[in-house]
């Protein structure tokens, strides 16, 4: 059955989050709690990186066991994540999002319970397959359900929740490490995701609608295949080649990655040549919107990514402070990034892609500072003398995020809004982690004769980017003035 949602959305605000559910719409505290469900798998991402010398002492790790603590995590979560968007668009966005859920949360107890390093990695790759099915239900719901104003806040709240996740992750991982609650150590950072995910699934079972596309389509089994072998071969040996010195295999399994990467590039021209929709449709990657907004998404999340790890490095070991204050340095960014998330969408409707650039040269100057007060001052830098350059680091990017989310669904049909949603989340994390693997490893070669010219090295490439992000966003489609004459048909 079918309910035509009418253009006067804003009843969703004054009818109960049930009722409006019932209707096929979605109440803002709908929203919210989609929101919270999207937060806890993002912050896992980054909340385990202060607690990997906790775990170590804990479980007697390798180093390489440790990095796959995170990699296991980040290679299921990109591989899947399109595939996630797609079993949302065939089988009910909020059937996947209550199922991914239950198996993040239960995923989520066998991490802080692990008795061995083994247990955790599994038990991580398992946590980042159920993330990946759970986060494209998000965004997909988003697109189908809202429209005008409220659907753009809704898509720049969540840019604002991938950015705050990130940052409390490192917050959130050095206070409950600092707390050692009853002597557990690390194993907090994954319990905590019980009770809440708990709550979370309870309510969105209740206030989320329940929606589809209307033209299902079936999974394609050899495109997923070849996407997944892809982004494995290629993220395994990024993750893990410093490490381990970069021996023989890692430099092959990126060779076979570049073919992996073209064979896929074919079998999905091929399968929609013959009337099928692929799991990467290249009609879809070639709008405008999606193929721009997409690689300037990409070149975003390479620097933001090598930013947080290599901000926490330096805090860490050059300025030798505890996992506590490491967390803390970083609340200024997250407290701007969050202030800042809250008016971009209404500045990007007023001032169109000038908004964009304008968030692109306040994250520009934070970083200039950020440098200078580092170079000036090292080894005796205040924590407190970098607050206003990570505030204006945090002000900026909560602009471009607003911005580049809002564009690279701009032009999606509603039908592929959850495989539009998976692509987007996909470069989005395959950017986070290359930009770890690159410029990580720049800073890590440097760091060993001057840590703070090493952090200067990376931001100096990062600052490139954002000049460069700066320019591009007149690349994008135009942002006009939210309207409301589109009516949405959503499964009730």
């Amino acid at each position: 059955m079918t309910t035509t949602l009418s253009s006067g959305q804003d009843q969703a605000a004054t009818a109960s989050p049930r009722a409006v559910a019932r209707a096929g719409g979605l109440h803002p505290f709908g929203v919210f709690i989609l929101l919270a469900g999207a937060f806890l798998p993002i912050m896992d991402f980054f909340i385990t990186n202060v607690a990997l010398p906790s775990i170590d002492a804990s479980l007697h790790a390798s180093a390489s066991a440790l990095e796959l603590v995170i990699a296991g995590y980040g290679v299921a979560y990109a591989t899947l994540l399109v595939l996630g968007g797609r079993l949302g668009d065939r089988y009910g966005r909020r059937r996947v999002f209550l199922g991914a859920l239950v198996g993040f949360v239960l995923a989520s107890l066998a991490c802080g319970v692990a008795p061995g390093v083994g247990a955790l990695i599994a038990a991580r790759i398992v946590q980042g397959a159920t993330a990946a099915l759970l986060i494209p239900q998000v965004l997909a719901t988003f697109h189908h359900v809202l429209e005008g104003e409220r659907k753009a806040r809704a898509v720049a709240l969540y840019g604002a929740t991938s950015g705050i996740a990130a940052v409390v992750g490192q917050l959130v991982g050095g206070l409950l490490v600092s707390a050692d609650i009853a002597g557990t150590s690390w194993r907090p950072i994954f319990l905590v995701n019980v009770p809440i995910g708990v709550v979370v699934l309870l309510v969105a079972a209740r206030i989320v609608p329940a929606t589809r596309s209307h033209h299902p389509v079936g999974i394609d089994l050899p495109g997923t295949v070849l996407f997944a072998a892809t982004l494995t071969a290629l993220l395994v040996p990024l993750t893990e080649g410093h490490s381990l010195g970069w021996p023989w295999w890692t430099w092959l399994l990126l060779a076979v990655a570049v073919v992996l990467g073209a064979a896929t590039y074919v079998m999905e021209k091929r399968t929609e040549r013959r009337g099928e929709v692929p799991l990467l449709p290249p009609s879809l990657l070639r709008l405008p919107s999606m193929s721009r907004g997409l690689a300037m998404v990409f070149a975003f999340s390479i620097g933001f990514g090598a930013f947080m790890f290599v901000f926490a490095l330096t805090v860490q070991n050059g300025l030798h402070a505890d996992a506590l204050h490491s967390g803390l340095a970083i609340l200024p960014m997250a407290l701007l990034f969050f202030a800042g998330s809250l008016i971009a969408p209404r500045l990007i409707t007023r001032f169109g892609r000038a908004a964009l650039s304008v968030g692109a040269v306040v994250q520009l100057a934070g970083l200039a500072s950020l440098v200078t007060v580092l170079l000036r001052n090292w080894p005796h830098v205040s924590l407190w003398a970098t607050a206003l350059p990570l505030a204006l680091v945090g002000a900026g990017q909560s602009m471009l995020f607003a911005g580049l989310f809002r564009s690279v669904l701009a032009d999606v049909p509603t039908h592929l809004a959850g495989i539009g949603s998976g692509v987007l989340i996909t470069l989005q994390q395959s950017g986070l982690a290359l930009g770890v693997a690159t410029l990580g490893t720049l800073y890590l070669a440097r760091a060993t004769h001057s840590v703070a010219h090493a952090f200067a090295g990376v931001e100096y490439v990062q600052m490139g980017i954002v000049a460069l992000l700066a320019v591009g966003a007149a690349a994008l489609p135009r942002f006009t003035k939210a309207t409301s004459v589109a009516t949405p048909v959503v499964d009730a």
